[in-house]
Order: structure tokens, then C-alpha cells, then sequence
């Protein structure tokens, strides 16, 4: 397995990306999602077994702290290996790496993405687009950092 950087015009990763998309609209009853690749700050990761990119994850800034996970897709016949586990922790260190001190995500009402984000060690927060108010995203999670030494 490899993980590398690529850019998310590169059809394969863009293939991964609008997936992800699909599954999580069809999830939801189709009025969730965002618009993948609408800010250039995102830097994305591609999970590489035998040659094919079979997991994709952004991560974007949030502010100067804080880095956002733009979206963590595997394909279906390669889930349940821990892929998803190895590129979090893949874009985790890519955050450290670019100094910020925390990482947050937005989940949907994807079950499944919930209980990753929770066995990763991140924690429920508070933030703008509690459930109620029409935010497509209502679960927030965030994860501290290790301070650089």
C-alpha cells in the first residue's frame, strides 16, 4: 500500500472524490455534500494498492491552527482493511507537518464515517451547523495535535 500526494484534477482521485460524493447524497436522501475541489488550498492524499488509487482523502485549511479533512472515501470492495485508519493518520501528519495544532471534520449522517472519526481519537465539538439549523454536516468533530517538540 502507498500513500502519495495527487492533485484532485488527476482522474483517478476526481473518480474517488465524485463516488464519495454520490454515496454520501444517496445516504442522506440526496441534500447533502459539498462541491469537492471548489478551494485550492486542499491537499489531497491517495491510498495506492497494486496500482490502483482505491482511497482519497483532502485536507484543506481551516484557519492558521487548524486543518480540515475535506472528505475520506474507500472504495467499497477495500473497506474494512483499515485503509481509512492509515490515511487519516496519513493526513493527520501531513497537518502537523504544516503546524497546525488541530484537525476538525464535519460528518455527515453517515454512520460509518462517525464511528472512524471516533476510533481516530477525535471529539464531538460545538460549532456553527448544530442539527436543526439546516447545515448538511450536523455532527462536528476535532482532534488535538501533539505539540512539536
Amino acid at each position: 500500500m502507498l500513500i502519495e500526494s495527487r492533485p484532485l484534477t488527476d482522474p483517478e482521485v476526481a473518480a474517488l472524490a465524485t463516488a464519495g460524493q454520490r454515496e454520501l447524497r444517496e445516504v442522506a436522501g440526496g441534500a447533502v455534500g459539498r462541491d469537492i475541489g471548489t478551494r485550492g488550498d486542499t491537499c489531497w492524499l491517495t491510498v495506492v494498492i497494486a496500482g490502483r488509487a482505491v482511497a482519497c482523502g483532502g485536507m484543506r485549511v481551516c484557519d492558521d491552527d487548524t486543518g480540515e479533512l475535506e472528505q475520506v472515501y474507500v472504495r467499497p470492495a477495500y473497506r474494512r482493511r483499515g485503509i481509512a485508519r492509515q490515511l487519516v493518520a496519513a493526513l493527520e501528519e501531513l497537518a502537523y507537518q504544516r503546524g497546525y495544532s488541530m484537525v476538525r471534520v464535519e460528518a455527515g449522517p453517515h454512520r460509518p464515517a462517525v464511528a472512524l472519526f471516533r476510533a481516530c481519537g477525535y471529539e464531538p465539538i460545538s460549532a456553527a451547523g448544530a442539527p436543526g439549523d439546516g447545515a448538511p454536516y450536523p455532527e462536528c468533530f476535532a482532534k488535538r495535535l501533539p505539540v512539536p517538540a
